[in-house]
C-alpha cells in the first residue's frame, strides 16, 4: 500500500474509533460514520479482483470507503465519482485525498444524492459505466437510490451496500431493500456480517 495512503487510513481509522468509544462528543453532523476497517479490506479485495475503474459512490463522508476504493484501482488509472451533502464533510474529504496524493482520481458532486443520481442516471455516458458502487448514505431511500444506480452499473459490475445489519434500528428497512433485490432476475445478492453488515450485490444480465 501507498504510504500516504496508509497514513491517512491509519488517522482515520483513530478518529473512527475514538467517535465510536464515544469517548469525545461529537455534534451529529460531523461523525465520520464510517465503514468499519473490515469492510474497506473488503472493498480493496473485490476492486482488486475486478480490475475495477470506474466507480460511484454514495455517500462520501470524510472520505475513509473513497481512499480505501482508490488505493485498490490507483494502478488502473482508475476513476471515482463520490457524492456528498454535507460541506463540512466534504472540506474534510478533500484535505483527506491531497494527504493522500488521490485527489486527481476523485471527483466530489456535492448536494442530494437523489438528484444528482438522477442526473447521472439521465446521461447517456453513464449508462453501463461503472464497474463498482458502493451505497452508504441515508437508509429511507436506498431502495430508489438502487434503482437509479442499477442502470449505470456494467454487467458483472459489483453494488455494495452498508448497514445492512447495524445500526439495529435500520435491519427491518434494509431486510425489505434484499428482499426486494432477490425479486430481481439480473440481480445476484447475499448479505454478509461483515462490519455493519454488507450487502453484494453482483448485476449479472
Amino acid at each position: 500500500m501507498i504510504k500516504s495512503i496508509s497514513n491517512v487510513l491509519e488517522k482515520l481509522e483513530e478518529q473512527s474509533t475514538l467517535e465510536k468509544s464515544r469517548e469525545v462528543s461529537i455534534a451529529p453532523e460531523d461523525r465520520m460514520l464510517a465503514i468499519t476497517k473490515e469492510t474497506g479490506e473488503l472493498l480493496n479485495l473485490i476492486l482488486r479482483l475486478k480490475n475495477a475503474k470506474n466507480i460511484l459512490e454514495v455517500g462520501t463522508s470524510t472520505g475513509y470507503s473513497t481512499i480505501w476504493c482508490a488505493e485498490a484501482i490507483y494502478e488502473q488509472s482508475g476513476k471515482i465519482i463520490t457524492i456528498e451533502q454535507n460541506p463540512n464533510k466534504i472540506k474534510r474529504a478533500k484535505e483527506n485525498f491531497q494527504k493522500a496524493g488521490i485527489a486527481s482520481m476523485i471527483t466530489i458532486k456535492k448536494g442530494l444524492a437523489m438528484q444528482i443520481l438522477q442526473e447521472l442516471n439521465s446521461q447517456k455516458e453513464y449508462w453501463e459505466f461503472f464497474d463498482f458502487v458502493l451505497i452508504d448514505a441515508d437508509k429511507e431511500n436506498v431502495i430508489e437510490y438502487f434503482d437509479l444506480i442499477l442502470p449505470m452499473v456494467s454487467v458483472g459490475g459489483v453494488i455494495i451496500t452498508d448497514n445492512m445489519l447495524y445500526p439495529e434500528k435500520y435491519r427491518q428497512d434494509m431486510k425489505i431493500f434484499s428482499d426486494y433485490l432477490k425479486k430481481n432476475p439480473k440481480l445476484l445478492t447475499i448479505t454478509m456480517p461483515i462490519g455493519n453488515g454488507e450487502e453484494i450485490t453482483i448485476k449479472v444480465k
